[in-house]
């Protein structure tokens, strides 16, 4: 199986070391208002009569996330009679989903949904700080063709998502109840509807053309419309620091510590927020007996930069620890009439990167996109042998985004293997040396540049420029021996990750949807 590895990793890393050549020779050459309350979300409901209510909706949308509320402001917006059906209307209080890429604000702007980052104590973020072994290097992301507001943005997860909420229930087409749908109704295996229970226990029924499922990444009602392997590669345990300044101002700080990355950046003007990883491979120390405390003072704490050592020892002191599974899951929907998967309840990936909304919010702009021809819904099977084409399409940015996720995260991560430590460093140096070097992987980290081509070919650049620093500076034959695992380590890690992904529609998407989809519904 290795040497399968090696000789796929040789072939793509040709094309690495083309790219590297390229571009050396290029080189060489040159709080607040804007928060909704519970009572005004839940006004929505309460001011629509029941002619309103009665009303069929065009969709059902189960979830009031991101994903929904983004969803249901879209599909309102362009005249869908719009049913939101949501289990819990107040602020959410979550650790992840706090990092908004320049990608995914560029899809917000997109979907006339920018303005829900103000008034929110949002920070703009313009880039990274990447730390390992006492050394750090800046890495900003490439704004330079953009308007000035186009930024990555960090806030309170419960507070953007809150301003979504807000925004979608200002259209009279778009009815936000809360409520938890506990089936989905189908009828010749076609879903016609919901089934669900009110806020004040009464069981009701809800029916639509099309119901799309956005419930999250604790979704219940996925397994009949995808093949849900959720896999869990770590944990984050989460903290907020308070009063302290980052090293680096409006970047977010990631440290290549042991055993797996820890990552800082600011949430508000006066908080930062902390989230390390602790692989599943590792036992999670309990809270409760104090393990937890201990683990983050003894081996996390001499890790971190030591502007913030002081903060993160009394955010530990104050005793506010979270933790939060992180887990992961490939797109494999089971296309099904009335019905369709979107955000993580559809798929998800390693959080390391800050890709989920982005990828989330693409998909948005896919299927509107998609939609927005068709006047009329009724038609279950015709429209699912339509939409088919959208899970083709989405795949250039959501497999981008999920493959640089689940790469990045193992190639962070430290290793008994010396092959993939070696090929960490290299990627710290590679990153370091700026320019062209770093605007690429970069602009697909930020989102602004998903190319799964372009992807692969950096990833393979890392390692023909680890190979070359160990065989051009002092050549051996053990050194040779490395290089050659290097090159497999990189095979091992991201050939899986793209077979997973689905390589022809990952790279050929165009082509793969003229397949997908017929010319007319």
């Amino acid at each position: 199986m290795e040497s399968e590895y090696l000789m796929g990793g040789i072939m793509a890393s040709l094309l690495g070391f083309v790219l590297l050549y390229r571009i050396t020779a290029q080189k060489k050459a040159t709080t607040s208002r804007g928060v909704a309350r519970y009572e005004k979300l839940e006004s929505s409901e309460n001011g629509i009569d029941q002619a309103e209510k009665d009303k069929k909706p065009d969709v059902i949308i189960v979830g009031a996330g991101v994903a929904g509320s983004a969803l249901a402001y879209t599909l309102g917006k362009d005249g869908r009679n719009v049913h939101v059906i949501e289990r819990d209307l107040t602020e959410p209080d979550r650790i992840v989903g706090e990092l908004l890429q320049p990608g995914g604000y560029l899809k917000l702007i997109e979907l006339g949904l920018q303005d829900c980052v103000e008034d929110i104590d949002a920070q703009q973020v313009f880039g990274y700080a990447l730390y390992k072994g006492g050394r750090s290097t800046k890495l900003s992301y490439p704004l330079q063709s953009f308007d000035s507001n186009v930024s990555g943005r960090s806030f309170h997860n419960g507070r953007f998502i809150q301003r979504m909420r807000e925004k979608a229930a200002s259209l009279t087409n778009v009815r936000l109840e809360q409520g938890t749908v506990t089936s989905l109704l189908e009828a010749n295996g076609t879903i016609k509807g919901v089934q669900y229970k009110t806020k004040t226990g009464q069981e009701l029924a809800a029916s639509a053309p099309l119901t799309i499922v956005c419930d999250g990444c604790f979704s219940n009602l996925r397994r009949s419309l995808c093949n849900a392997k959720v896999e869990i590669p770590s944990c984050f345990v989460a903290l907020i620091l308070e009063n302290c300044e980052l090293p680096y101002q409006n970047h977010g700080h990631v440290i290549l510590a042991d055993p797996s990355p820890i990552l800082f950046y600011r949430i508000g003007s006066s908080e930062i927020r902390c989230l390390v990883d602790i692989p599943v491979s590792q036992n999670l120390p309990s809270i409760s007996n104090g393990e937890m405390a201990n683990y983050l003072k003894s081996i996390v704490a001499p890790q971190i930069p030591h502007e913030l050592f002081d903060a993160f020892i009394s955010a530990i002191n104050k005793g506010n620890i979270r933790t939060m599974p992180n887990r992961s899951m490939p797109a494999a929907p089971h296309p099904t009439p009335g019905a369709l998967l979107l955000g993580d309840a559809f798929n998800m990936r390693h959080p390391l990167t800050g890709g989920g909304m982005t990828v989330a919010l693409s998909d948005i702009v896919v299927l509107r996109n998609l939609l927005r021809p068709l006047h009329d819904l009724s038609d279950a099977s015709g429209l699912c042998e339509y939409l088919k084409s959208f899970y083709t399409l989405r795949k250039p940015v959501a497999s981008t985004i999920n493959t640089l996720a689940g790469a990045l995260y193992k190639v962070f991560s430290a290793s008994h293997d010396p092959a993939q430590d070696e090929m960490r460093r290299a990627c710290f140096d590679y990153l370091s040396l700026g320019g062209v070097f770093l605007s690429g992987p970069i602009a697909l980290l930020s989102g602004l540049n998903p190319q799964p081509l372009s992807l692969v070919m950096h990833f393979f650049a890392v390692a023909v420029y680890g190979v070359g620093r160990l065989v051009f500076t002092l050549p051996s034959a053990k050194r040779i021996w490395m290089g050659a695992r290097m090159i497999s380590v990189a095979s091992r890690i991201i050939f899986p990750i793209i077979r997973v992904e689905g390589a022809q529609h990952m790279f050929f998407p165009k082509v793969m949807a003229k397949y997908c989809r017929p010319l007319a519904l």
